[in-house]
């Protein structure tokens, strides 16, 4: 870069070799040394790939990945390139997105091929508010787990699958959306420990995922959120969602019938 300013100089302010590398802050020496070949191009192509798949993760996220990958890198090196490529730039947001490449997602053939994700809200008589953590297998339409709390964090989640991986197995893929529990690193380690495929929606798209974005969530509701009125403490809802789920497997087996 600074060779390319050094000429630029020369040429449009018709001045010396010395005095355009004076006025740069390069010495001669260094201007006429052969440029040394990029021992970090393969680096450089790879953590670009990889933040382009991953648009909302950050430099840590993409370290982690390519640590994964095999690249005896530090952080260090990570950080630097990861400025240099200008990827840390903070883009001001357009209110229309920009549109991509849509790839077909390919659909489950068989049950426990993929499962579906997603938070159901709702609150008690005295106001607080409680979320359930549902679980849905895309190809049977069954409710595999509903957790319900009034704080469910990424450990929360994967505790959940936990539950289900030793009662049921785990799935090729899990679909989700975008939110801050399932974008985490708890769920992004447990799902690389174990060879599942986590795949997104794409932002603003919530009718990606409308199995239990839109059907569980209503069947929920009507089965139990919509009747019961919950007390102030959280022992009802959790037994009223228990029995949701039986009901609303009930409901979403016929409905896919």
């Amino acid at each position: 870069m600074k060779r390319q300013m050094v000429a630029e100089v020369m040429s449009a302010h018709k001045l010396s070799q010395r005095h355009a590398c004076g006025l740069i802050g390069i010495t001669r020496r260094g201007l006429l040394r052969a440029p040394v070949e990029d021992r970090n191009r393969g680096l450089r192509h790879r953590l670009r790939e990889l933040a382009e798949e991953r648009r909302r993760w950050g430099c840590p996220m993409l370290y982690l990945m390519l640590r994964r990958e095999g690249w005896a890198v530090n952080h260090k090196r990570i950080e630097r390139l990861y400025r240099e490529e200008g990827l840390s730039l903070r883009r001001r947001r357009r209110r229309k997105r920009l549109s991509h490449l849509r790839v077909a997602r390919e659909r489950p053939v068989a049950a426990n091929q993929t499962w579906a994700v997603d938070f159901i809200h709702d609150s008690l008589i005295s106001g607080r508010h409680f979320r359930a953590f549902a679980v849905l297998d895309q190809w049977s339409r069954e409710s595999l787990a509903i957790e319900v709390d009034v704080s469910l964090t990424g450990e929360r989640v994967t505790r959940v699958l936990e539950r289900l991986r030793t009662t049921r197995g785990l799935p090729l893929a899990i679909q989700a959306d975008n939110g801050p529990e399932l974008r985490g690193r708890a769920l992004d380690q447990w799902a690389y420990e174990h060879g599942v495929r986590l795949q997104f929606i794409e932002p603003g798209k919530p009718i990606q995922n409308a199995h239990i974005g839109a059907s569980m969530r209503g069947c929920a509701r009507n089965a139990s959120t919509s009747t019961f009125s919950f007390r102030s403490t959280m022992r009802g809802a959790r037994s009223k969602s228990g029995a949701s789920s039986t009901i609303g497997n009930a409901r979403i087996r016929a409905w896919a019938i």
